[in-house]
């Protein structure tokens, strides 16, 4: 018994030939009982030639059953009575026993693109995260056996059951939707959102992550959907944001980070600045300041350099002493 995909074996005949004698083959039976009415043969001869013709006129039926084409990155799982006899993934025309069930499978990429859902990232915040899939169908006999696609398959009324691929597509969608949201619950359940929830800069997060995180993400998908034959071409992370309850203190803290980062880019300007101009009096001479005059000009300039408001100049009609 075949337990994994194998390219089928049997009879395959190419289909224009076969199509050519079906239709010489019922001109015949026609032709055939044409000639035993009008030939006045004995009831006994014509009852024989009638039983043989109704026969070969049922084979000839039964040919057509046979026919089926395949378009690139199609196929068919062959199945003679409930035994899988291997894959049909040759493009092309073709006839086989008309017996064998011919199961169609599309091996075209598809995308799913997952609504967003609410998990909590390492440190324990809520967070929406969704993410786009690409994936298509490699093994036919896992797709076809190995899970239950046949239950979750709507058949429409007048499409036959064996053959309607759009519906076993959407179960197989269906399937790669709950695995990858599984997969995305324990990613996002990995890393933090971002530093602000971290203990060291150099950890990664959500956020920082990118393609890193996507590769993880990509890897875990894969590991689920491989009992079904499916693979996970890319998979990436498409939404991220903190959840709505929590979103606005976030954001303010954020702000109160980014205030926080351009004041430390400002005071250490601004220390540099003050460094160079004591530096360059002192070189050039052309000042000489004693330890109070230092600090009232470092105070100074830091004031005017580290001020939101524009500085109101003060001005001095005595010394610097008085």
């Amino acid at each position: 018994m075949k337990t994994k995909e194998e390219i089928f074996s049997g009879v395959k005949l190419a289909g224009i030939p076969m199509l050519i004698f079906n239709f010489l083959f019922l001109i015949g039976i026609i032709v055939l009982f044409a000639w035993t009415i009008d030939a006045g043969l004995s009831t006994a001869l014509t009852t024989v030639i009638m039983i043989v013709d109704s026969i070969l006129f049922v084979l000839n039926c039964m040919f057509w059953g046979g026919f089926m084409q395949i378009e690139p990155n199609e196929a068919r799982v062959m199945i003679f009575f409930g035994k899988y006899e291997g894959t049909v993934k040759e493009n092309g025309f073709f006839w086989v026993n008309p017996f064998f069930t011919k199961k169609k499978l599309t091996l075209r990429a598809r995308n799913l693109d997952a609504e967003p859902i609410k998990v909590n990232d390492k440190t324990g915040n809520p967070i929406m995260i969704g993410l786009v899939v690409v994936w298509r169908v490699t093994d036919t006999y896992k797709a076809s056996f190995d899970i239950d696609n046949a239950s979750m398959t709507v058949t429409t009324p007048g499409t036959p059951a064996t053959d309607n691929v759009g519906q076993k597509m959407k179960a197989y969608e269906n399937f790669v939707k709950i695995q990858s949201d599984a997969a995305l619950r324990n990613v996002a359940g990995m890393y933090a959102y971002d530093h602000g929830s971290t203990a060291k800069e150099t950890d990664m997060t959500l956020r920082s992550g990118g393609e890193e995180v996507n590769g993880i993400l990509e890897k875990q998908i894969n590991e689920r959907l491989s009992i079904a034959g499916i693979e996970v071409v890319e998979a990436r992370i498409n939404y991220l944001a903190y959840a709505p309850e929590i979103a606005s203190v976030m954001l303010r803290r954020q702000q109160a980070d980014a205030i926080i980062a351009a004041r430390e880019k400002i005071v250490d300007g601004a220390v540099g600045m003050v460094k160079m101009a004591l530096n360059k009096l002192s070189e050039e001479n052309i000042i000489e300041l004693d330890d109070d005059k230092k600090a009232a000009m470092v105070s100074n300039l830091l004031v005017v350099l580290c001020s939101e408001e524009n500085v109101q100049p003060v001005l001095n009609s005595g010394t610097l002493y008085q």
